[in-house]
């Protein structure tokens, strides 16, 4: 793969000029996909490598502790921890470890490279997987406590020529959002019916209904609207009460969950950010335009869920409450929600 002299000076130009800042941000100035910024340097430290996750995962295990990052526009999910408990599948896949957790979606894992840079403290290594379109899905980053060797291994076991094709197609504009209001009754029919909470998709897939146009038509007892600062107010409530929450945060090609308490709040500018030690949230709260309280029945109880998405209706993320292993209990942090709730009303 050859990118053109042209577009290669570009990018070593912005380099320069902008020696820290982040690479999506870099792409992001330079009207790039962030790949492509890696396909720049291929040779230079970056190599491609199979992006195929019944490939990647299991290599990845190996190298144990490290940091997963996902992330969509607006929030960035990292969690420390190892790669264990993978189930492969053709259209969903996960990693089902004590700290790492993730949905994975493996017809959006399309590009991937193997990276290393120079840092202060010595080589920093990733890798860094992309969908069709060059915009990051997932990242897996080495830390001091990483094998090197098998990264190592698995960067010569799953190598790809350089010259092998490398064709981005250009981003997917959002949906417009979808509501049916003349399936509003069976929406609501449907919804009270619900054992488990995977049901939601395929009910709102069948009656040709998103996520938010769900939430927006359902009503209540369902789905009942917050403000758009209830995020960043559970989050804060969460971690004065020392409550186990699951965050659930993801892009088409990822969903990232933390299960766990959240301890050490932040704000940092518009960036809302929780600074544990083996988990980061990073959100951009003057982001969520719309914030959702939403119930959905399971054979355990209601599931309880605090959602946020932006102004074109994308997803953000999830917090619901954490149950213990073979407990409903959830009452906690049910009623912190509600309370926001409450908020609304008065």
């Amino acid at each position: 793969m050859i990118l053109s002299p042209e577009l290669s000076e570009r990018i070593a130009a912005a380099r320069a000029e902008y020696p820290g800042m982040r690479e999506r941000d870099l792409a992001d100035r330079l009207g790039l996909a962030e790949a492509q910024l890696l396909a720049a340097d291929l040779g230079r430290g970056v190599r491609r490598v199979i992006a195929d996750p019944a490939r990647l995962i299991p290599a990845v295990e190996p190298i144990g502790d490290v940091m997963a990052l996902t992330r969509n526009d607006w929030c960035v999910h990292e969690r420390r921890g190892r790669y264990l408990g993978f189930r492969p599948g053709e259209h969903a896949a996960l990693v089902a470890g004590p700290e790492i957790d993730l949905r994975i979606f493996p017809r959006h894992w399309v590009h991937a490279f193997a990276v290393e840079r120079p840092g202060k403290d010595g080589p920093r290594r990733s890798l860094q997987v992309f969908d069709a379109a060059g915009d990051a899905v997932h990242k897996v980053h080495l830390g001091l406590d990483s094998d090197v060797a098998a990264f190592e291994r698995l960067v010569d076991e799953l190598s790809l020529d350089e010259a092998a094709p490398f064709d981005l197609v250009p981003r997917e504009t959002p949906d417009a959002i979808r509501i049916r209001p003349d399936r509003v009754a069976e929406l609501r029919e449907s919804w009270s019916r619900m054992t488990d909470t995977h049901q939601f998709l395929t009910m709102t897939s069948r009656l040709r209904f998103d996520r938010l146009g769900a939430y927006r038509s359902v009503g209540e007892p369902w789905a009942r609207p917050l403000p758009a600062d209830a995020i960043v107010e559970a989050l804060r409530r969460a971690a004065a009460a020392g409550l186990r929450l699951m965050i659930f945060v993801g892009n088409r090609g990822c969903i990232q969950i933390h299960s766990g308490p959240v301890e050490r709040i932040e704000p940092m500018g518009p960036w809302f950010n929780v600074l544990d030690p083996r988990f980061n949230l990073h959100l951009r709260a003057d982001k969520v335009a719309e914030v959702w309280l939403v119930r959905k029945p399971t054979r355990r109880g209601d599931a309880v869920s605090v959602e946020g998405f932006d102004a074109e209706g994308r997803l953000i993320l999830q917090i619901f409450g954490k149950r213990a292993e073979n407990a409903t209990d959830t009452a906690a942090w049910d009623s912190l929600a509600e309370d926001l709730a409450g908020r609304v009303a008065a």
